[in-house]
């Protein structure tokens, strides 16, 4: 088994489902609503989608299935791939190739045959006793009872992993139990007004008498966990687990710290008037005109900002609804080539939207903030040099992150004052920058003939 592979498909197994549900194809069969039923004896001759609230398959997908829903439940035959997500996801038929499933439980009855590999990502897993997967199974879940049988290698990441069924590979356990967490809860405590009853599952590794594994066992945690004599053909392995560089890290002392703040300051204070001079040189006007705005409506550019700052979720909201409504529509209609270029344009605007925010939001308002507050220094120090281009964001930029850097000072429990004077920093500029744009775009009013 590439361990690696495995890992990484069940870490990436939601942005798959995701993608896939997007992505249109050639021929396929759709069926919304609020309950959807494949009967019995009825034949899908192409891939299907389904998004509903609740669906069942009886009947017969000869092609893959692809269904979003709160509770899936497959009695019949995908003779595909099936890739389902939600809240409860029940096979109890058969699936010919694949099975990629990301919900919160999964029931694999005693009647189910998965051809191929499992995937699945959730709360809680069981492939009962009967069941039969043809291939690999990869499952990361709070807890996991596998008393089925699995003809390949199983690898899992799981809070707690019950192993009862036949195994033909090797067995890989991320189980991570301590003292701890050996004491901790099952997971049906959690969950309830679900149709299917979670199985209670000890945390940590629990091996059966009846469990079979052809290969090897290897599980990693921090204690020895008891394992049956006769189970395990190959051999037993405990591994602890690792321990990154990072999480030994030492805290730092308070000299440390207070040396950390001060070169973050000055770093701070550097990248600010480096980004303040070359906006000076480029936009003279524009930069000009934002510290007017603020010194002119100080309460205006405060108000407006918190408007900008909602509206720029919202604009980001809209964007990724209009970027799934629009892929959506146009696969269903199978116009590959538009649903795919409203995707990606859908992808790129949000990029670019967020990156130009964090530029305005991490530098452009407190420039413009700390010129203003600069002409108001120097008119009362220095009035020579209060109209100078340059001076006057160099001082205020200073000053300003000074302020918000004092009251951010790592010995003294007054952080979040500083975190406020920075967001208050941040609506001024953003409520100028709106200012300015409303009035520079606005429609001229004609005068009367």
């Amino acid at each position: 088994m590439k361990h690696t592979a495995r890992i990484f498909s069940v870490f990436a197994l939601a942005a798959l489902l995701a993608l896939t549900f997007a992505a249109p194809a050639a021929a396929f069969d759709g069926r919304t609503g609020d309950k959807v039923v494949i009967k019995a004896g009825e034949v899908i001759q192409d891939d299907l989608y389904v998004s509903a609230q609740e669906f069942t398959l009886e009947g017969t997908v000869k092609g893959d299935l692809l269904v979003a829903a709160q509770t899936i439940t497959i009695n019949g035959t995908v003779e595909g791939d099936l890739m389902a997500a939600g809240q409860v996801i029940i096979i109890n038929g058969t699936v010919t190739d694949d099975a990629r499933i990301a919900g919160a439980a999964h029931q694999i009855g005693e009647n189910a045959n998965i051809g191929s590999d499992l995937i699945a990502v959730g709360a809680s897993l069981e492939t009962k006793d009967g069941s039969t997967v043809g291939g690999e199974l990869v499952v990361g879940s709070g807890q996991a009872l596998l008393a089925g049988d699995v003809a390949g290698d199983v690898l899992a990441g799981t809070g707690g992993l019950e192993l009862s069924g036949s195994f033909g590979g090797d067995v890989q356990a991320y189980v991570d139990v301590n003292e701890d967490t050996q004491s901790s809860p099952p997971m049906n405590m959690y969950m309830s007004n679900i149709p299917i009853t979670l199985p209670s599952v000890q945390p940590g590794l629990t091996v059966n008498d009846s469990a079979e594994i052809a290969g090897n066992l290897e599980y990693t945690s921090t204690i020895d966990l008891p394992v049956p004599s006769g189970v395990v053909g190959g051999k037993v392995t405990r591994t602890m687990p690792e321990i990154s560089p990072e999480a030994r890290s030492v805290s730092p002392t308070p000299a440390q710290k207070v040396g950390n703040w001060a070169l973050d300051m000055l770093r701070g204070m550097v990248t600010l008037i480096l980004f303040g001079l070359l906006l000076g040189w480029l936009f003279p006007a524009f930069m000009k005109a934002l510290p007017e705005k603020i010194k002119a409506y100080p309460w205006a550019s405060l108000g407006w900002g918190a408007i900008a700052w909602a509206a720029f979720f919202f604009a980001l909201l809209a964007i990724v609804l209009v970027m799934i409504l629009g892929g959506m529509i146009f696969g269903f209609l199978t116009l590959g080539g538009v649903s795919g270029t409203i995707i990606w344009l859908g992808v790129l605007a949000l990029i670019s939207f967020v990156i130009l925010f964090v530029l305005v939001t991490s530098y452009l308002t407190k420039i413009v903030v700390g010129e203003m507050m600069g002409k108001w220094i120097l008119s009362r120090t220095n009035p020579a040099l209060a109209d100078h281009k340059a001076w006057p964001m160099v001082v205020g930029v200073f000053v300003l992150v000074l302020i918000i850097g004092l009251f951010r000072f790592p010995l003294l429990p007054i952080g979040f004052f500083g975190w406020l004077i920075n967001f208050l920093v941040i609506l001024c500029g953003l409520g100028a920058l709106w200012l300015w744009g409303r009035e520079k775009f606005a429609k001229p009013v004609s005068s009367a003939q």
